[in-house]
């Protein structure tokens, strides 16, 4: 099990480190490492019978150190000591303003910031403007006593990336900021980008392990396709391939009495609506008129389970964990609002847990059958994308045949289903999981597979 120690800073030591001596006699160590800052060192075991690391004040002054009151973690190999591990943690947006250097994000990010204590990992927030390329340090954002602050770090052991969109994400700046930290300093960078549905739907669909959870989805490319696929299944959906948040789908559906076809969206102005029409080419052509169909996806519509006549899907959080394993650590159900096309919150949808719309065996059923669902497409996406990937949110529907499907997978998943107040525990969960995860990296990246760890 990998432990974290109490670490204080001592005056008038000279240049010295005192590690816990329930680690023995570690002989032989001449170096200790914070980040990318390291300094020579006297380092013996701390004849103190409490278990904590002490750092002279001298050696802390050279290697940037500050925190007091806090747990680390030993990463012990060639003759060094690694204390940490440092966590960068990359954005965009930060603001001169302290209140909310992050605007409206600034909550969010000061609960992960929180996770410090409880990880044993000394996180910071920064985005490019913070970097100090020529020094190797950068001005980052903490929270302490509930206020923000800046303080000067060395570059990080890892970096978690939080950038927030995909139109940030492709900017040229930071995308060379993502390339001089990977290759020229060798930092590993967890969580990068976000999933293009379409790319990953082709991924996984060579995937044995992965293919019973896929719907039938191809690029839009002609009407026949659309005409094969609702004459199969009697209604298709219609994705945007870089859509979030229910953004820009359709449900269309084909009425075999009326000869009519129906389609069920979501307008500019928030308003849910369903029309009907002779034809799918006067539907696009209305409908679709000011969007680009080559990024369209056409989508099998599954019958899915229903809670009062409405269609429900699941939300499940899945988040690699201190030992690199993945973790399901939440699942809620989403059923849609009135109407709506998709399940979520801000299309009217509502957040239940499972207890409140299933029976103790039914509930049994569909927690491990998405729970098992959840962790086979989470390997599988692990080892069909590139990038170190630390946690996904899926939107998982099941039939009424009790099949289970996957809809999308989200790299940067929303938290809208944390609002239910049976879910916290599960929302501090994930925050915690994204941090133990540095350490994990972290161990790999120092010490490798053949290394010890402390």
């Amino acid at each position: 099990m990998k432990k974290a120690y109490p670490i204080e800073i001592a005056e008038g030591r000279g240049i010295e480190f005192l590690y816990p001596s329930e680690l023995g006699n570690l002989g032989g160590l001449q170096r200790i490492f914070y980040g990318h800052y390291s300094c020579e060192a006297d380092i013996k075991p701390n004849p103190s019978v409490r278990q904590s690391v002490i750092i002279s004040a001298s050696l802390a002054d050279a290697l940037h150190f500050k925190e007091t009151n806090h747990r680390v973690h030993l990463f012990i190999y060639k003759g060094n000591i690694h204390v940490g591990p440092l966590v960068g943690i990359f954005t965009s947006g930060i603001t001169p303003f302290m209140h909310k250097p992050v605007g409206e994000r600034s909550f969010f990010f000061s609960k992960i910031l929180s996770m410090n204590k409880k990880t044993g990992c000394i996180p910071f927030l920064f985005s490019e403007h913070q970097i100090n390329w020529d020094e190797e340090v950068i001005r980052g954002y903490i929270v302490r006593d509930n206020q923000w602050e800046v303080r000067e770090f060395p570059f990080p052991d890892v970096i978690y990336d939080r950038l927030p969109n995909r139109k940030t994400e492709n900017r040229t700046v930071l995308k060379e900021v993502k390339r001089r930290f990977q290759e020229e300093f060798t930092i590993p960078w967890y969580n990068p980008g976000f999933f293009n549905k379409w790319d990953i739907y082709e991924r996984l669909q060579d995937d044995e392990s992965a293919l019973p959870y896929l719907p039938e989805s191809y690029p839009f490319q002609s009407f026949s396709t659309i005409e094969k696929m609702l004459a199969k299944y009697r209604q298709v959906y219609i994705k945007p391939v870089h859509g979030s948040l229910g953004l820009g789908i359709h449900q269309i559906i084909y009425n075999r009495n009326e000869d009519m076809y129906y389609i069920r969206f979501r307008d500019e102005l928030k308003e849910n609506k369903l029309q009907k029409f002779r034809s799918l080419e006067s539907m696009f052509s209305h409908v679709f008129r000011a969007k680009k169909l080559r990024n369209l996806i056409v989508q099998q519509g599954i019958s899915l389970l229903r809670h009062e006549n409405r269609p429900i899907d699941f939300r499940v959080h899945t988040n690699k964990d201190i030992n690199g394993d993945w973790q399901v650590t939440a699942i809620a159900a989403k059923v849609a609002g009135e109407g709506s096309v998709t399940t979520h919150v801000k299309n009217g949808g509502i957040i239940k847990t499972l207890d409140e719309l299933f029976d103790e065996e039914k509930l049994a059923e569909i927690q491990y059958s998405l729970s098992y669902a959840a962790l086979r497409l989470s390997e599988s996406i692990e080892q069909n994308v590139e990038g170190i990937i630390a946690e996904i949110g899926f939107d998982l529907g099941i039939d009424k045949d009790g099949q289970v499907w996957m809809f999308e997978a989200n790299s940067k998943p929303g938290r809208s289903i944390f609002s239910h107040p049976k879910l916290k525990e599960f929302e501090i969960l994930t925050r915690k999981l994204c941090l133990d995860y540095a350490v994990f990296v972290a161990e790999q990246s120092i010490i490798g597979s053949s290394g010890n760890y402390e």
